[in-house]
């Protein structure tokens, strides 16, 4: 029997990310869903308290949110080592049919946010996973200036490094959130 909570699942290395995992845990929240955060691995900027992921988190889930700093166009190697140890739960299927969705910040508006959030959904397609996005009838992607895909949330921190959202990029986050929960809440009848 799976649990009642959502695995919101992520590495920040200067606060975006975990700012964005905080904001789309509110909107699975508001939903009436338990967001369940954890990181792959704590860092010297890590401000949060968060505990380090653990297979049965990832296999218990309702669903996945999964976020990562935008290195070079890709998500950071310390996700992407987490997925490499996965291999027990895509043998027994643990993770078919469950929703996901994707978010990142990057320092620039160019910086490669979209192509990250593809390469975070490569092993989430792997695992079977339906991967999700925000449509284009949230209003907040029509209007951003900064982060923000249909691929999912993301964060464009400026080269100040700043980790502070948008109201856009804060209004995509929750929908993405909300998004999330309400399907996993459905897959799950």
């Amino acid at each position: 029997m799976l649990s009642s909570y959502i695995l919101v699942l992520y590495y920040s290395k200067h606060g975006s990310v975990l700012n964005l995992a905080k904001t789309i845990a509110k909107g699975i929240e508001l939903e009436g869903v338990e967001a369940r955060i954890r990181t792959v691995s704590k860092s010297d900027d890590d401000e949060s308290l968060y505990p380090l992921v653990q297979a049965n988190d990832l296999k218990d889930a309702l669903g996945l949110a999964m976020g990562s700093p935008c290195h070079f166009g890709m998500m950071a190697s310390p996700l992407k080592a987490f997925w490499e140890t996965t291999s027990s739960e895509w043998l027994s299927g643990a993770l078919i049919d469950k929703p996901a969705a994707v978010f990142t910040s990057s320092s620039s508006l160019h910086g490669g946010n979209e192509s990250t959030l593809l390469s975070m959904s490569l092993p989430l397609l792997h695992h079977g996973m339906m991967l999700l996005g925000i449509p284009y009838s949230e209003p907040h992607l029509h209007k951003t200036q900064s982060g923000g895909t249909p691929y999912g949330a993301s964060h464009v921190s400026g080269l100040n490094l700043s980790d502070t959202l948008s109201e856009s990029e804060k209004n995509i986050a929750i929908a993405l959130g909300k998004r999330l929960a309400t399907t996993a809440k459905k897959m799950s009848k």
